[in-house]
């Protein structure tokens, strides 16, 4: 079942939904923010029952003030500095199971899994902003008049910020970093590689957070983006603000970070996901100029896909340096 474009046309597509004309100044001044903010952190001990690898709850100040909640899972023997990995999660969700990511600091992997602000994690939201917050985290601060507000630019400097305390970390070797995620959190994935430039591999699977515009072109109102719709709907009717709001999404939306990335990717996508489109995939990917590969699912859509763990894991063992 085709739900979008040909494989044909996805590979020339170049995106839709506008960039503001000052996107590179927004970026380069939250960067600027987030370099003010100290890399202290607070760690709690998790008793888990593993014999390859310890666990710790971290949390650590945002910008805004905002108090954020991560995992922290890391080998119990290390001798030497070991690779370490990134982990976003989906929309709405929270950074999972600790057991997702024992198997990797068994391999020598410190793990850093980070819950997103005012989802299903323990991460604080103490985003004020003027306007609706209708439904959804893509509209949370598009009706304020400073972009500053989007809710979406503090969880992108968020990772930034878990990115560079990773790095810090005894036994990290800051020169071997990877990402990985799952929908809202490929997109994360995506954002943290292109502001932290020394990420070095990064993983995302069926990106959320790209492309706004062509989503809603798409009528998606059962998905991640059906929110979009309804701002319209409730909010703006008329749409006379339309062209100011897309503007605004803009800010937010992975395609205009993509070329910014320098570590080598793969991105992972289903021909037939009704959730996150190929096409706003694509959107994004066709912008990377880093090394980079696509993995397509022809027969699957926003959902499991089988064999793509064993993918995955040795794109990251790479970052092991072993011989």
């Amino acid at each position: 079942m085709q739900i979008d474009m040909s494989m044909a046309e996805l590979g020339s597509y170049k995106g839709t939904n506008p960039k503001p004309f000052d996107f590179a100044e927004y970026w380069d001044k939250g960067i600027k923010e987030l370099n003010e903010l100290s890399l202290t952190y607070e760690v709690e001990r998790f008793d888990y029952p593993s014999m390859m690898a310890e666990c710790f709850h971290v949390y650590f100040i945002g910008v805004g003030g905002a108090r954020v909640h991560c995992q922290l899972v890391r080998p119990k023997q290390q001798s030497d500095k070991g690779p370490g990995l990134l982990w976003f999660h989906g929309y709405h969700g929270n950074s999972g199971d600790w057991i997702d990511k024992v198997a990797y600091a068994a391999e020598g992997f410190t793990v850093l899994a980070m819950d997103c602000r005012g989802q299903g994690g323990l991460s604080e939201d103490n985003l004020q902003v003027k306007g609706s917050t209708l439904k959804g985290h893509i509209i949370r601060g598009l009706e304020d008049d400073d972009p500053e507000k989007l809710y979406y630019r503090h969880v992108f400097l968020d990772t930034v910020q878990a990115a560079r305390i990773l790095m810090s970390m005894d036994g990290v070797d800051p020169e071997r970093i990877g990402t990985y995620g799952a929908s809202q959190g490929g997109a994360l994935s995506i954002v943290c590689s292109a502001l932290e430039p020394r990420i070095k591999k990064t993983v995302a699977i069926y990106p959320f957070l790209s492309d706004y515009r062509r989503a809603w072109e798409m009528e998606i109102t059962h998905s991640a983006y059906e929110e979009i719709h309804y701002f319209f709907k409730l909010r703006d009717p008329n749409h006379r603000r339309e062209k100011e709001f897309w503007n605004k999404l803009g800010y937010i939306d992975i395609q205009h970070l993509a070329d910014r990335i320098q570590a080598e990717v793969m991105w992972v996508t289903a021909m037939e996901d009704q959730i996150c489109p190929p096409s706003t995939q694509f959107a994004s990917f066709n912008k990377i100029v880093s090394p980079k590969d696509m993995v397509v699912f022809y027969e699957y859509g926003h959902d499991y896909l089988p064999t793509l763990g064993d993918k995955v894991y040795p794109f990251f063992a790479e970052l092991l340096n072993r011989k």
